[in-house]
């Protein structure tokens, strides 16, 4: 069931629907202690149950909360409450590469700084051996101020090191 406006969830009251996927719902979320909008993605019910769908939440949590770059999502904290398992993370204010790209076709300058800036976000996760999976534009957010951030790294996977990465 969906979490209404001023439902409270933990610390963190929720402002408005963003978003859904399949392991759960976004919703934009209002953290007062420290005065700011936060995302929460919670964990659909019917998966909260599921201890394979839960550990690979719990696990993207894990990934993101690795890597600091300016072209990923930051995260905050990952809670299990009564039954409930959310993220939080920074709140994105913009819209996807994909409602952009729905627009008509970039210029090709725009195009190529994009470009730059997602490569060096995977780049860093690589770096930190963390290799996405599931990159496509519904997965990259365009902020008001023209930057990239890679969301969603559900199916990200940690991979060892290889002779060739050394």
């Amino acid at each position: 069931m969906p979490l209404t406006p001023g439902t409270r969830l933990g610390n963190y009251e929720i402002v408005a629907a963003v978003g859904a996927g399949g392991m759960g719902e976004v919703y934009r979320s209002r953290d007062p202690r420290l005065n700011r909008d936060v995302a929460i993605k919670v964990l659909s019910p019917q998966l909260a149950n599921d201890p394979a769908a839960l550990g690979r939440f719990e696990r993207e949590a894990m990934s993101v909360a690795r890597l600091s770059h300016p072209n990923i999502l930051s995260i905050f904290e990952f809670v299990q409450q009564n039954g409930t398992a959310f993220v939080v993370t920074e709140f994105v204010e913009g819209e996807t590469l994909r409602a952009r790209l729905d627009g008509g076709p970039l210029a090709a300058r725009r195009a190529v700084a994009y470009a730059l800036q997602i490569a060096r976000g995977i780049a860093a996760a690589h770096a930190r051996g963390i290799v996405h999976r599931d990159l496509k534009p519904e997965n990259v957010m365009i902020t008001r101020d023209d930057h990239i951030k890679i969301l969603d790294f559900g199916l990200a996977k940690p991979v060892e090191a290889t002779a060739l990465d050394k």
